[in-house]
């Protein structure tokens, strides 16, 4: 079983990573085609789109048909208990007809079914140029053509192709001002107009600059040469909140439970997030319990109860209209417990109007884990939509001082060309990105790496 939280810290220990050098698409580079093949890594794509190839060989040929189908039964199950569930709540047709918005079915539940097949396709893999850039990210991280999956040259496809709106409207254009030796006034306007359109923000922006302007004092460097400084700074950006914890990788402690409040604003994906993340957290080897304790949102429960179907997950639930919060999580705490679960993720209310309601709602519930859990560990992630570029910085900044954030999942990231948000996340807000997911589909979330993350915005 392939363990995506282990998977830097498996594979990379004490790695010097080398950039990728391959160019975008959208390049005007003249000999783009030449110079990857004549890249000794070619043959390390060669080595591991040939080994991937012989590990779907050796899958029954079966196998997809019986995922497929097991989606099937899964929401024909939901379908079932959505209508039992009714039945029982409603004791006549009139009363049902009569009842309110939130107790009845949703359209947005028969959308999610219409489409959860769709995503279970997978992509076929091939050797083009997204997969030798995918292999080039993989060994400058110190993997070999025998350890890597198909998993993770799908994901890398993706994040590539999620950020390329940015890149597309950043690289050439960054490619045309610097490498000509020091910055002037006007090369410096430029890239801070670059930085800001996509999304980069204020503090970040000034420190991008500066850092590289400072750099090309010290020597002039050719074009490739002050794009590969450029990647080190922005990863430095990247990681630099990570500096002030003791422990920098992102996994499930062993051995206690997890508890992972997620929180955001209505709109965001939080719903949806979290059913990735129990997907995710499943096909890593963990078990999982979801806590629907967004009980005030229309909704809200039934999607999540939808998600819980698909990946298999027990959702701890009330029925009840705008019931306690914490009372679900207190339920999901037991439920946990009782399951001997990995994880506990708990999908939280979602509203600005009154920030006051909003901390205490999530102080409440703080206080009902600390006194159910007091061994656990609590990660409090806050849900940004990327498509929101700076105005989702602001709705951040506001969780930052309710909800005691500890990390970002940042999401939406193919709809978007303001892919820079997420340096804006790490330097305005000083929180680390945890996870980031770039597509609809159940595996289209994935934890954050620094490094891909910039070699897919600039390669």
């Amino acid at each position: 079983m392939f363990n995506w939280f282990r998977r830097k810290k498996e594979n990379k220990e004490n790695i010097e990573q080398k950039p990728p050098i391959v160019e975008d698409k959208q390049s005007n580079a003249p000999s783009e085609t030449s110079e990857i093949q004549s890249e000794p890594s070619l043959e390390w794509a060669k080595a591991a789109y040939a080994n991937i190839q012989k590990q779907k060989q050796e899958i029954p040929e079966n196998s997809e048909d019986e995922r497929v189908a097991s989606v099937e039964n899964n929401l024909s199950a939901e379908e079932k208990n959505v209508d039992s569930s009714s039945m029982v709540e409603e004791k006549t047709e009139e009363v049902k007809e009569n009842a309110p918005a939130w107790m009845q079915k949703s359209d947005r539940l028969s959308a999610l079914k219409e489409t959860a097949i769709e995503t279970e396709k997978e992509e076929e893999t091939t050797l083009d140029e997204d997969f030798v850039w995918s292999a080039q990210v993989l060994e400058s991280q110190g993997r070999t053509p025998d350890d890597v999956s198909e998993e993770e040259f799908t994901w890398l496809r993706k994040l590539r192709q999620g950020l390329g709106k940015t890149r597309r409207n950043f690289v050439n254009q960054l490619k045309s001002v610097i490498g000509q030796g020091p910055l002037n006034q006007n090369a410096i306007e430029q890239i801070e107009a670059m930085l800001y359109s996509a999304d980069v923000g204020y503090e970040a922006t000034e420190y991008i600059v500066n850092t590289l302007q400072n750099k090309l004092k010290e020597e002039s460097l050719a074009s490739e040469d002050a794009i590969a400084s450029l990647k080190e700074i922005l990863q430095q950006v990247l990681d630099e909140p990570l500096q002030k914890l003791t422990k920098t990788e992102f996994e499930p402690e062993a051995g206690k439970l997890n508890i992972w409040l997620l929180t955001g604003v209505n709109g965001v994906g939080k719903t949806t997030t979290i059913g990735k993340l129990a997907h995710l957290a499943k096909t890593s080897g963990y078990n999982c319990v979801i806590a629907a304790a967004d009980t005030f949102r229309a909704a809200a429960v039934e999607q999540v109860k939808v998600w819980g179907e698909r990946t298999n997950t027990p959702v701890i639930a009330n029925e009840g209209k705008n019931t306690d919060p914490a009372a679900v999580v207190f339920d999901g705490i037991n439920a946990a417990i009782a399951r001997n679960a990995d994880i506990l993720l708990v999908d939280t209310a979602g509203r600005l109007q009154n920030k006051k309601n909003l901390m205490e709602e999530l102080a409440k519930i703080r206080r009902i884990i600390d006194k159910k859990a007091v061994d656990a560990n609590i990660e409090s992630l806050l849900v940004l939509d990327a498509t929101l570029g700076q105005n989702g910085l602001k709705q951040a900044q506001v969780f930052s001082e309710a909800a005691q954030l500890t990390g970002v999942v940042l999401t939406k990231l193919d709809g978007t060309a303001k892919g820079g948000v997420a340096l804006g996340v790490s330097r305005d807000l000083g929180l680390p990105i945890r996870f980031i997911g770039a597509g609809e589909g159940i595996e289209d979330l994935r934890p954050f790496s620094s490094y891909e993350f910039v070699e897919a915005l600039l390669s």
